[in-house]
C-alpha cells in the first residue's frame, strides 16, 4: 500500500513539474505584457488577470466616440494557451454587441487572433485591433452575415440598432 501511494505521489510530482516548466516561459511573457499594458495602456482599453490565474484575463473596451458603440463598456474574456505566444489568445466578448464580426456567443472574427497570428504580437495590439472593429467593421468576413448585409445595404438602420444594443447591454 505504501508503494502504491508513493508511486502516485511521484507521478503527481512529475506531472506538476512538467506543467510548471511549460507554464514558466509563457507565464513570463504574459507577466511582461501585463506590466507593459499597465505602464502604457491603449486608449479606452484595460485588461488584467481574473483573480490569481495569469492565463485568464478580463478586458474592458470603451466604445469609441462617433460610433454607434460610443460610451458602451464592453467586457471580454481573454484566455492564453499554455504555448503562448506561439498560439494566439482566445478572446470572447461577454457583453452583447450588435456587430457583424462578433457572434451571439461573443466570438470575434479578427485575422490577427486567427490565421495572421504572430508571436511578435502582444495583447496590447490585440486589444487595439478589437477596438478598431468598432470603427471599421469587416462586413466581408462576418460571423453574422445578416448584420453584415444590413451594414452594407442600410448603414443608418444598422447604426440605429447597434446604438440601441449599446444602450441596452453596454451601459
Amino acid at each position: 500500500m505504501t508503494t502504491s501511494s508513493s508511486s502516485s505521489l511521484s507521478l503527481a510530482s512529475t506531472s506538476t513539474w512538467v506543467s510548471t516548466t511549460s507554464v514558466s516561459s509563457s507565464g513570463k511573457r504574459i507577466q511582461r505584457e501585463m506590466v507593459e499594458l499597465n505602464m502604457d495602456p491603449p486608449p479606452d482599453c484595460s485588461a488584467g488577470p481574473k483573480g490569481d490565474n495569469l492565463y485568464h484575463w478580463v478586458a474592458t473596451i470603451i466604445g469609441p466616440p462617433g460610433t454607434p458603440y460610443e460610451g458602451g463598456i464592453y467586457f471580454l474574456d481573454i484566455t492564453f494557451p499554455s504555448d503562448y505566444p506561439f498560439q494566439p489568445p482566445k478572446v470572447v466578448f461577454r457583453t452583447r454587441v450588435f456587430h457583424c464580426n462578433v457572434d451571439s456567443s461573443g466570438n470575434v472574427s479578427l485575422e490577427i487572433i486567427k490565421d495572421n497570428w504572430s508571436p511578435a504580437l502582444t495583447i496590447t495590439k490585440v486589444l487595439l485591433a478589437i477596438r478598431s472593429i468598432f470603427t471599421k467593421p469587416d462586413p466581408y468576413n462576418p460571423l453574422v452575415p445578416g448584420i453584415a448585409r444590413l451594414y452594407l445595404a442600410d448603414k443608418a438602420k444598422h447604426d440605429e440598432l447597434a446604438s440601441e444594443w449599446t444602450l441596452r447591454f453596454a451601459k
